[in-house]
C-alpha cells in the first residue's frame, strides 16, 4: 500500500500548525512530518486504532449531558500532534505569566480598595453587575496574594500566524488531565516520534501542582494534608478530579467527607477518625461550596468552609471570588489592567472586542451580527453564543433582542480564521481548526505548562472544538529546533 500523500493536503488559506502554505513542513515539524510520511494509510489507521484501544484500556473518559441523562464517552483523540517551536513558546510563556500576574493583582484589588474602579480603569457598572463578584470575600488575604492559582487561558491563532488570548478561565479550569494523558497515549502508540529528545516534557505538572498547593498550607512546618474536593461522579470533569488526586497522592473527597469544627479547622472523615485538612483544591463552584455562605440548600459543599478560609485555618484553590475576572466583559479590559498594575504592554494581544454595554459598540454589533461571534459574559464550554456567519436570520434577531435587553451581558468579536492542523480521517490527513489551552500555576513562583490541551474541531469547517459538542484533542509538542 502506498504511503500517505501529503502533497494533496490543503489548508484552504488558513495558517496551518505543521505545514506552510506551499505544503512544506515548518522547521519544528519536519522530523514529525518525515516519520508520518513513511507510514502507509493502513499503518496510520492501525496506530489510530491502537490509540483508541489504549484510551479505553486506560479508562480516559469525559461526560456528556444529554436530554437529562449523563453519558460517559471515550476521550476523542487524534494521533497527529500539534507542534509549536520552543522559541515561540518562550514568548507565549512570558505573556501568560504577565497576564495572570495582572489578573491576580486585579482580583486582590477588587476585594480590597477597588482602586482600579476609583481610577476609572474599570467602569463601576462592570463590577456592580458582575455575577461572579463575591461580597463574602471582601478583605480576605489569601496566601501569596494569589486568587487564581490554576488558570487555563485559551489561545487561538489567526490566518496571519498571530496568537491571541481568546479568554481566561479562572474559576474551576479543566482539561489538564487530558493534556497529560494525550502525551501518555502518543508515547504508547508512536514511540518512534520521541527518539530525537527535542520534545519538552509535560509530565512534571502533577508535582508542580502539589508543590504549589503545599506552599499554601497554614501549617508550613508540617507535611500538609491536601485534598481534591469533587462534586462527585456525575460531574463532567470527575475523571480529571480522580486523576489529579491519584497523580499527586492525595485524597479525593466530597463535601460530606469534610467537617468544620467550632475552631474553624477543617477535618476529613477517615477510617482512623478525623484528620485535619490544610489545603483544598476545590472543583466545586463558588455558590455550592459552603451552604452557610452561599446556596443554603447545596449538598456539594461543606458548611463552614468560608469561615475556615477567612480565619486562615485552611487554604482554598482557586480562591472563592476569583471568577470575578473570569468574565468575557472584564476580558476586554485585560490589556488596560496589565498596563495599570504592571506598567507593561501586553505580550499576547486580546482578540479585538466590542462591548455591548457601550452605545457605539452595541450599534456596531447589532448592525453586523452576520459577521461577528457574540458571547454572553459568563457562559463556558462554547454554550450560549452566536456565530453570526453561520446563524439563521431568526437566530440573529433573537440575539439582537437579548443584547438590547441586557447589554452588559454581551460582547462580540470578529470571526477569526482559526489555524488548522492535519487530522486523520480514513488514513489521510485533513485540515481541522484548533485552539490551545495552556495551564498556569501561580504560587511563590509561576509555572506555565510546556504546551497545553490542543482541542480540535473534528467536523469539517466547524469552529467548535469543545469535546461536549463534538470536538476532539491532540498532543501538543513544544519542540526545540537546531541552534536553540
Amino acid at each position: 500500500m502506498a504511503n500517505v500523500d501529503w502533497t494533496h493536503y490543503s489548508n484552504q488559506h488558513f495558517y496551518d500548525e505543521l505545514l506552510s502554505t506551499n505544503g512544506i513542513p515548518r522547521e519544528a515539524a519536519k522530523p514529525l512530518c518525515d516519520i508520518l510520511a513513511s507510514f502507509t494509510s493502513k499503518e496510520l489507521d492501525e496506530r489510530k486504532i491502537a490509540a483508541e484501544v489504549a484510551i479505553r484500556t486506560m479508562g480516559i473518559t469525559f461526560t456528556v449531558y444529554s436530554e437529562g441523562s449523563t453519558i460517559d464517552r471515550a476521550w476523542p483523540f487524534d494521533i497527529v500532534p500539534r507542534i509549536i517551536p520552543a522559541k515561540e513558546w518562550r514568548v507565549v510563556e512570558a505573556g501568560l505569566k504577565q497576564r495572570v500576574d495582572a489578573l491576580n493583582l486585579f482580583i486582590d484589588d477588587l476585594y480590597h480598595d477597588q482602586q482600579v474602579v476609583k481610577d476609572g480603569v474599570l467602569p463601576g457598572e462592570v463590577l456592580a453587575q458582575s455575577v461572579n463578584f463575591r461580597p463574602q470575600c471582601m478583605g480576605i488575604d489569601p496566601p501569596h496574594g494569589v486568587w487564581a492559582h490554576i488558570c487555563g487561558s485559551d489561545l487561538v491563532r489567526d490566518s496571519d500566524g498571530t496568537l491571541y488570548v481568546l479568554e481566561d478561565n479562572l474559576r474551576v479550569p479543566s482539561g489538564v488531565s487530558y493534556m497529560l494523558e494525550n502525551r501518555n497515549v502518543t508515547k504508547r502508540v508512536l514511540p518512534e516520534l520521541f527518539e530525537t529528545g527535542r520534545i519538552l516534557p509535560v509530565d512534571d505538572y502533577p508535582a508542580q501542582l502539589y508543590d504549589m498547593l503545599a506552599s499554601m498550607s497554614p501549617r508550613p512546618s508540617d507535611e500538609p494534608q491536601i485534598v481534591v474536593l469533587t462534586p462527585g461522579i456525575y460531574n463532567s470533569a470527575y475523571y480529571e478530579h480522580a486523576y489529579l488526586a491519584q497523580q499527586m497522592g492525595v485524597e479525593l473527597v466530597q463535601g460530606s467527607d469534610l467537617i468544620v469544627d467550632d475552631d474553624d479547622i477543617v477535618h476529613m472523615h477517615t477510617v482512623d477518625g478525623l484528620k485535619r485538612v490544610d489545603v483544598i483544591y476545590r472543583r466545586v463552584d463558588d455558590l455550592f461550596l459552603d451552604p452557610e455562605a452561599f446556596h443554603p440548600d447545596s449538598l456539594l459543599g461543606t458548611p463552614g468552609l468560608m469561615r475556615a478560609w477567612r480565619s486562615g485555618k485552611v487554604a482554598l484553590a482557586n480562591a472563592p471570588g476569583a471568577g470575578v475576572a473570569d468574565d468575557k466583559v472584564v476580558y476586554a479590559f485585560v490589556p488596560k489592567l496589565i498596563k495599570y498594575y504592571l506598567d507593561q504592554e501586553p505580550t499576547i494581544p486580546n482578540v479585538p472586542s466590542y462591548l455591548c454595554m457601550l452605545d457605539e459598540d452595541r450599534r456596531y454589533v447589532l448592525d453586523h451580527l452576520d459577521e461577528l461571534v457574540v458571547k454572553p459574559a459568563n457562559e463556558s464550554g462554547g454554550y450560549g453564543m452566536l456565530i453570526g456567519p453561520r446563524a439563521t436570520e431568526q437566530e440573529r434577531r433573537e440575539f439582537a433582542r437579548r443584547i438590547e435587553a441586557d447589554p452588559r451581558n454581551y460582547m462580540a468579536q470578529p470571526t477569526l480564521a482559526l489555524s488548522t492542523a492535519p487530522t486523520l480521517f480514513d488514513g489521510a490527513p485533513e485540515p481541522r481548526h484548533v485552539d490551545l489551552r495552556p495551564f498556569i500555576l501561580s504560587g511563590p513562583e509561576t509555572h506555565v505548562t510546556m504546551g497545553g490541551l490542543t482541542r480540535v474541531a473534528l467536523v469539517k469547517d466547524s469552529l467548535v472544538v469543545n469535546s461536549s459538542q463534538g470536538g476532539g484533542s491532540k498532543d501538543t509538542w513544544i519542540v526545540e529546533t537546531e541552534g536553540e
